[in-house]
C-alpha cells in the first residue's frame, strides 16, 4: 500500500471509478463502524481497494486505472492469470469477478476478491517494524515460493536485456565486472514485499506483475525490503537461506539492488539506498571469495 495521492483530482477520480465499481458488481462499501479498513491506495494513486460486502460476502474491491491505449499487457492481465495458472496451494485471496471499462483516454478494470482478514504485514513496502510471525508462516512461505517456482508461463517479470543494460550501470561501484546472466531462472510473484503479504496466516497480495525472474528473486526483494529492520532481515536469510545462500540466490540480490537502486533515481524508497549499497558490497565480496576458492 502507499498513501493517498498528493494530486486531488486523482484522488476524486478513483473513488468515483470506484463508487462505480460497486454499483456494476453489486459491492457496497463496509462503514468503519462495522470493521472496514481505510483505503488502500497502490503507487502513484494507479490503484484504489477497499473491503466491500457483496455477491460472496465479505470481500475487497480494487480498482486499476491505466490509460486507454495502455490497458492491456502483463500488469493488466497479472490477476486474471493468476487465477488462472497459479496452484491453490499458494495461499492468495480468490479473485471472483472482473470487469473493465473506458471512459475517454482513462481504463479502469474492477477485481472482486475474497477478503483477507489478517491484512497486510506492512502498510509500505519498506519494512519498519519487525513482525511477529510464527514458524509455520515461514514454513509456508517456502512451500508457497516452491510451487510457484515451477508454474509454466510466458509471463517476465525481469528479462534478459534489461540485466545486461542495467546491472553494469547501478552496480558500478562495486569496482569489476558484473555478471549479468542468472545462474537459473524460474517463476516469481515479482513484488514480494511486506504490503503484499498477510499474517498471521500466510496470504499473498497483488498478483499484477509475476512470471519469469531469476530464481530466488522473491527471497532476494524480501530480504531487500527488509534492510531497516536488521531483526527482520537477519530472520529472512536464515528462513530463506536455500533460496537466498547459493549462487544463483546471490545473483538475485544483486538484480534486485539494481531495480532498487534505479528506481531510488525517480524518488522511491531512497532511505534504503545506502543499506543496498553496503548489501551489494557484501554479496560481491563473497563472490569473489568463492571464485578464488574454486580456482
Amino acid at each position: 500500500m502507499f498513501s493517498e495521492p498528493d494530486d486531488p483530482e486523482v484522488v476524486a477520480r478513483m473513488r468515483t471509478a470506484h463508487a462505480v465499481a460497486g454499483g456494476v458488481l453489486g459491492a457496497a462499501p463496509v462503514p468503519r463502524a462495522s470493521g472496514g479498513l481505510r483505503e488502500a491506495w497502490g503507487w502513484r494513486g494507479r490503484t484504489l481497494g477497499t473491503p466491500v460486502t457483496g455477491p460472496y460476502g465479505l470481500g475487497w474491491l480494487r480498482v486499476v486505472h491505466s490509460p486507454a491505449d495502455r490497458a492491456r499487457g502483463k500488469l493488466w492481465t497479472g490477476p486474471e492469470d493468476a487465477e488462472r495458472l497459479v496452484p491453490r496451494q499458494v495461499p492468495r485471496p480468490c479473485l471472483h469477478l472482473v470487469r473493465q471499462w473506458a471512459e475517454g483516454e482513462d481504463a479502469y478494470k474492477a477485481e472482486l476478491y475474497d477478503y483477507v482478514a489478517g491484512g497486510a504485514l506492512s502498510p509500505l513496502p519498506v519494512l519498519a517494524t519487525a513482525p511477529r510471525l510464527a514458524t509455520a508462516w515461514w514454513s509456508d512461505l517456502r512451500t508457497a515460493l516452491d510451487r510457484l517456482s515451477v508454474v509454466r508461463t510466458e509471463r517476465t517479470v525481469v528479462r534478459q536485456a534489461y540485466l545486461d543494460r542495467a546491472m553494469p550501470k547501478y552496480l558500478a561501484f562495486l569496482g569489476g565486472p558484473v555478471p549479468t546472466a542468472p545462474p537459473t531462472w524460474s517463476t516469481a510473484h515479482g513484488d514480494l514485499h511486506w504490503a503484499n503479504l498477510c499474517g498471521p496466516e500466510l496470504g499473498v497480495l497483488d498478483w499484477e506483475g509475476w512470471g519469469v525472474a531469476p530464481a530466488g528473486y522473491d527471497a532476494a526483494l524480501l530480504h531487500a525490503y527488509s534492510l531497516a529492520v536488521p531483526e527482520s532481515a537477519e530472520r529472512v536469510r536464515r528462513e530463506l537461506a536455500p533460496l537466498l545462500d547459493s549462487g544463483g540466490g546471490r545473483f538475485a540480490e544483486l538484480v534486485v539492488i539494481t531495480e532498487l537502486l534505479q528506481s531510488a533515481e525517480r524518488g522511491d524508497n531512497r532511505e534504503l539506498v545506502p543499506a543496498l549499497r553496503l548489501r551489494a558490497g557484501e554479496i560481491w565480496r563473497r563472490m569473489a571469495a568463492e571464485e578464488a576458492a574454486g580456482r
